[in-house]
């Protein structure tokens, strides 16, 4: 009898140790999922708000893609019993990048948008720590009482389908990029002006984002070819704020309130946001500012001299 009640007690531990682990490696799944499928399915948006991060224009769409590709495919390993311990170590590398990041350019850093999730607005604080620190403790959880991992071979496979995944994404998401139809006139400081003839470029921004008035002063030293230049506010806290805006940035650049209809035919998430427009059509779309960027792209198009 007593050899069966240390037993029984011995299997209890291991049962509560199991569920730990596995209710660790279900919520750490559906967080990273969320995210990395975020990044994949949105790889522009995303590359421009990795750029605002201080990474090199130049790495911040691979910087996205790989960061995506990784999330998802350890959500996917830490939700497989035999691939626990695996998924577990990849979050937990992840997190400690991202806090390794992020510490060391704090202070450059601090207050702008780090927000991983769609249901969630975060800035780079200490609160970012605290979260990301509690995720890493989910991770050793989950790591802990996880069984041993095996199949290797099964695994890279899955690494292999969410590569593919977010390859096939980023070549739609490119292939938008050009071709959309402009709509035929919106209207700009009052008047309405057609965008079925020449060039014009469609520089949509906040008033009270910073990168959006750091965009606008550079592109004011651009020497423009034959281009309308139309800004486009995407939030109106004070009705003098968007003038003040591109007066302050020496932007010289008409305004237009047509946000609805304009960002439905070309549709963003994250300003600042350019859309050079030639005959009706649009020739290319970024929201890159980094570097030689925009003006590479502009230059190409003859857009500036």
């Amino acid at each position: 009898m007593a050899h069966t009640r240390v037993r029984a007690s011995a299997f209890e531990v291991g049962g509560w140790r199991t569920w730990v682990s596995t209710l660790s490696a279900f919520l750490l799944a559906v967080l990273f999922i969320t995210s990395g499928v975020w990044k994949i399915t949105d790889p522009f948006v995303w590359a421009a708000r990795v750029s605002q991060t201080k990474v090199p224009a130049e790495w911040s769409m691979g910087v996205a893609l790989t960061v995506g590709i990784a999330e998802t495919v350890a959500a996917v390993l830490v939700l497989v019993p035999r691939f626990r311990r695996w998924g577990a170590m990849l979050i937990a590398l992840l997190l400690i990048v991202f806090m390794a990041y992020f510490a060391v350019n704090y202070n450059s850093l601090r207050g702008e948008d780090c927000s991983c999730f769609p249901w969630l607005k975060e800035a780079v604080s200490p609160w970012f720590f605290v979260r990301d620190g509690l995720m890493l403790l989910g991770a050793w959880l989950a790591w802990r009482w996880a069984q041993p991992a095996q199949s290797i071979r099964a695994a890279l496979i899955i690494v292999g389908a969410v590569a593919v995944f977010a390859g096939v994404s980023y070549g739609v998401h490119a292939a938008r990029q050009t071709g959309a139809k402009a709509p035929d006139s919106i209207t700009v400081d009052g008047s309405r002006l057609s965008l079925q003839n020449g060039k014009a470029l469609i520089y949509f921004f906040d008033p009270q984002c910073l990168h959006c008035f750091e965009a606008a002063k550079k592109m004011a030293a651009y020497r423009w070819a034959d281009v309308r230049l139309i800004g486009v506010p995407t939030a109106v806290p004070m009705p003098q704020m968007p003038r003040a805006f591109l007066n302050n940035t020496g932007f010289n650049a008409g305004l237009s309130n047509d946000l609805a209809v304009l960002k439905k035919a070309f549709p963003f998430e994250v300003a600042p946001y350019l859309v050079a427009i030639e005959n009706g059509r649009q020739r290319a779309a970024t929201a890159n500012f980094d570097g030689e960027e925009p003006r590479a792209t502009l230059r190409k198009l003859r857009f500036t001299e």
